[in-house]
């Protein structure tokens, strides 16, 4: 059996590529990073530590790398005679990658399996708008795509935090972690992925990790950074910034509760559980890593005005995750280019205009006059 994973990072080492090493897929890593795919070819096998209680480390082999810069055709060979294509490249990269495995699903040939394509990002629904860029690039043989596949989303929860350069290709984890993949596509023939849990209805999946896991991380990552904490078990530790995040998750709780009927105890103690996580002093992640690319993370249907703006359409407290979003603007890393152009747009748009264009959010949106005066605060 055999899986193309694209990005070779920490993420696809770390977790994916892991998890399905132990499924027993040969996977073949595919990514633009020269360095990285050199020394991914170079070694027989790479260690992924797993740091905090029960941590261990589990030790990955039989696996591949392509240039998919430079070697395309190798790569369309590959995504031709394989089971599984899966990506962590994060969802603004899906575009770029869709071409090449449109060309593979049409070179595979006539009364194979259908390819299993499944987009493992931190977004709603990634997989859709990765099989849509897909048909996109098949163009009018769109249809042969389309009947070449099976699409399936996912939600995914791993902490991987930045890695020491010294480490090489090994990658060190959280010991937690979750692949949720919806079944309904697969028709009863799923894939054997022992490390992934198969569910009917994967909404309340997607959004119960978005908007616990991830808003609660960038709170502690904005918050710290204005604390002036560097890594997020620091900022963690204090209890101004635990505070916030504590705040906020409750509102993001209530949210899912009401909206997907969650058990409110169950939900309770997976929030508890996240709040441990992020206490993990063992991961060496910073504010600035989990900070980066605000302005995506303040968008629409993201972490933090997806859930305030659907607890405002329900007439529900907002006011927690509006005091983070006016943190989360304060972010300023002349490192990151979605922090320099968010202060750039701080200061060239009025508030109004900058909850617009940044939020998605129209003037008549019951959030939008919250979010207005938070911006002007600043």
């Amino acid at each position: 059996m055999k899986a193309v994973h694209f990005g070779a990072g920490n993420i696809g080492r770390g977790f994916i590529g892991l998890l399905l090493h132990e499924a027993g897929y040969e996977v073949v890593f595919a990514d633009v990073n020269a360095d990285l795919i050199d020394a991914i070819q170079s070694a027989d096998s790479y260690d992924v530590h797993e740091v905090g209680e029960g941590g261990r480390t589990k030790t990955v082999t039989g696996f591949r790398a392509i240039n998919s810069a430079v070697d395309e055709e190798a790569l369309v060979s590959d995504i031709a005679t394989a089971d599984i294509v899966t990506t962590a490249v994060g969802p603004n990269v899906l575009r770029f990658v869709a071409p090449v495995i449109a060309r593979g699903l049409l070179a595979r040939s006539a009364g194979c399996a259908p390819l299993a394509v499944m987009a493992c990002e931190n977004a709603i629904s990634a997989t859709d708008t990765l099989a849509a860029e897909i048909r996109s690039a098949a163009g009018e043989r769109a249809t042969e795509v389309e009947n070449g596949a099976v699409f399936a989303n996912t939600a995914v929860d791993r902490i991987v935090p930045g890695q020491d350069p010294a480490a090489g290709i090994d990658v060190t984890v959280e010991t937690f972690c979750e692949w949720v993949i919806e079944a309904e596509p697969f028709a009863g023939a799923a894939p054997v992925i022992p490390g992934a849990t198969f569910v009917d209805a994967l909404g309340p999946y997607i959004e119960r990790k978005l908007f616990t896991v991830n808003t609660g991380h960038a709170t502690a990552a904005y918050a710290g950074f204005a604390a002036g904490h560097t890594r997020i078990a620091e900022a963690f530790a204090d209890p101004a910034v635990r505070d916030l995040v504590e705040r906020v998750l409750r509102q993001t709780s209530a949210l899912l509760v009401a909206k997907h009927e969650l058990d409110p105890t169950k939900q309770d103690a997976y929030r508890e559980k996240i709040l441990v996580r992020f206490a993990n002093d063992a991961l060496p992640d910073t504010v600035v890593r989990v900070g980066r690319q605000p302005l995506r993370k303040l968008s629409r249907d993201e972490r933090f005005i997806g859930p305030a703006a659907q607890l405002a359409e329900r007439g529900m407290l907002t006011d927690d995750l509006v005091e983070a979003v006016g943190v989360a603007i304060g972010f300023d890393v002349p490192e990151d280019p979605e922090s320099v152009e968010m202060q750039q747009l701080l200061r060239d748009l009025t508030p109004e205009e900058f909850v617009e264009r940044v939020t998605g959010l129209s003037a008549d949106h019951p959030l939008s006059p919250a979010l207005v005066e938070i911006v002007s605060t600043r």
